[in-house]
């Protein structure tokens, strides 16, 4: 069964830099399906993107979250809902996606323009001028880090319009634990990749700076082929913004036909057609 999809709740996971108001769009889309969703905040992430970009850089709390206890924190959602959920995470909230899918706590896994678990050593150069800044080196741990307008154009919004690009940056953007940025390199973001697990998609974007397709597709071939179901899709024009870009629904219609594909009520249904089908043949042969 474990190859099966059998569950109408979805769990979006947010990645670092940006609100978790950035699913809300896809929670009413998922919903429209029959869908049970919701995207639960970090700790000390409960608040707009304005107030929270008021605290920088001095908001200690948010400084000292660890990696660690974000994954705790959804494990924890998780754990609380009647179903196993379906996970869909973006970035970092793809690497976390990963690490609760290797867990058991998922009925299936998607892991959107995903940052690399151990084990998958991210060398391509556009992810390492994107993201060094977040890991803080030579600045204090106990200020949290805020992205500039010029690094987050690189990072998330390439090739978009000026005034999209500040636009985007006004409604999304946030303030950062360096600690959760560096826990990337921790046990916190490993995986068992020869472990047997739920449906898991990875998908990614030809213009990605962070998370480019190349490094998405190692990510996705690190696991071992074992039986589990285990699929990627790369996206033409997808930059790092891709759960609020124009196109987002191709995205989102995209995951709910391959969940549709394997989930369990679709394989009866597919079943019961195939099944039907010569009968029906044989009663219109008999007319």
């Amino acid at each position: 069964m474990m190859n099966r999809i059998n569950s109408k709740t979805v769990v979006f996971v947010t990645g670092a830099f940006v609100s978790h108001t950035g699913w809300d769009e896809w929670r009413s889309y998922f919903e429209s399906k029959g869908y049970k969703t919701m995207a639960p905040p970090w700790p000390y992430k409960d608040a707009s993107a304005a107030e929270l970009r008021a605290r920088q850089p001095n908001d200690t709390d948010l400084a000292a979250l660890t990696l660690s206890e974000v994954i705790d924190n959804y494990a924890a959602v998780v754990k609380g809902l009647p179903e196993k959920p379906i996970l869909i995470g973006h970035s970092l909230g793809g690497l976390m996606t990963q690490v609760l899918v290797n867990r058991d706590l998922a009925a299936a896994g998607v892991a959107i323009h995903s940052v690399p678990p151990l084990g998958v050593f991210p060398y391509e150069f556009s992810f390492l001028k994107a993201g060094w800044k977040s890991f803080g080196l030579l600045t204090s741990l106990k200020k949290t880090y805020l992205m500039s307008f010029k690094d987050w154009q690189y990072a998330f919004v390439n090739g978009m319009a000026l005034e999209d690009q500040r636009a985007a940056y006004e409604s999304s953007t946030i303030p950062e634990s360096k600690t959760v940025a560096r826990g990337g390199l921790s046990s916190a973001a490993k995986v068992d990749f020869a472990k047997p697990h739920a449906p898991l998609l990875f998908t990614s974007g030809s213009t990605d700076h962070i998370t480019p397709a190349h490094l998405n597709l190692r990510n996705f071939k690190k696991y071992k082929k074992n039986g589990s179901v285990l699929d990627y899709k790369e996206f033409e024009g997808r930059n790092h913004f891709v759960v609020n870009l124009p196109a987002w629904k191709e995205d989102a219609d995209y995951i709910l036909d391959w969940i549709a594909k394997h989930s369990t009520a679709e394989r009866v249904r597919a079943k019961v057609n195939s099944e039907s089908l010569p009968a029906l043949r044989q009663a219109a042969a008999g007319r």
